[in-house]
């Protein structure tokens, strides 16, 4: 019964760190991107397109959420310190100023973290179920907004494209 219980212990330490060190931190910057666009978006298009930024810095703020109760569940105290927290996500913050950059930008952190939750979500097995499903739940979203994020990019920039040919031929 003591390995069994030593292994369980293991398992929640493994857990815990991947978790407070990479993916709370990973959200917490989402969420701030995703917020800067917001609030920055500019131009014709920039109203529905701030929207979808808003509607996803929400949803990653829910997946902070989770993760960060996860972390408690699992005997640790979520990492919210923004000293290192660039550090410890998989994504960046980002500064652009275009609209078809920040979208750019938002589908690129998104296909990070598809790749970096696909990989923990292997990593995980069957070692921890709970921690697994909470995982694929953020990984299914973070799908989600990538397809968002495609759809709005091929929207948008055919138009510029577009654009530039007329000029070009006139």
């Amino acid at each position: 019964m003591g390995d069994f219980v030593s292994d369980v212990a293991a398992i929640r330490r493994r857990a815990r760190q991947h978790i407070e060190n990479e993916v709370l931190a990973t959200e917490i910057v989402c969420v701030l991107r995703y917020k800067r666009h917001y609030f920055t978006a500019d131009g014709i298009n920039a109203q529905p397109v701030a929207q979808e930024f808003l509607q996803h810095a929400n949803e990653e703020q829910q997946h902070a959420d989770w993760v960060a109760q996860r972390i408690v569940q699992l005997g640790g105290a979520p990492n919210l310190n923004p000293e290192g927290l660039a550090q410890r996500s998989h994504s960046q913050y980002d500064e652009k100023a275009s609209l078809l950059d920040m979208i750019r930008e938002d589908l690129v952190a998104e296909r990070i973290a598809i790749e970096s939750y696909a990989e923990i979500t292997r990593w995980l097995g069957n070692d921890d179920p709970t921690t697994r499903v909470l995982i694929e739940n953020i990984l299914k979203m973070e799908e989600e907004h990538a397809d968002d994020l495609r759809t709005l990019l091929a929207t948008f920039a055919p138009r510029k494209r577009r654009a530039g040919r007329k000029r070009a031929k006139g």
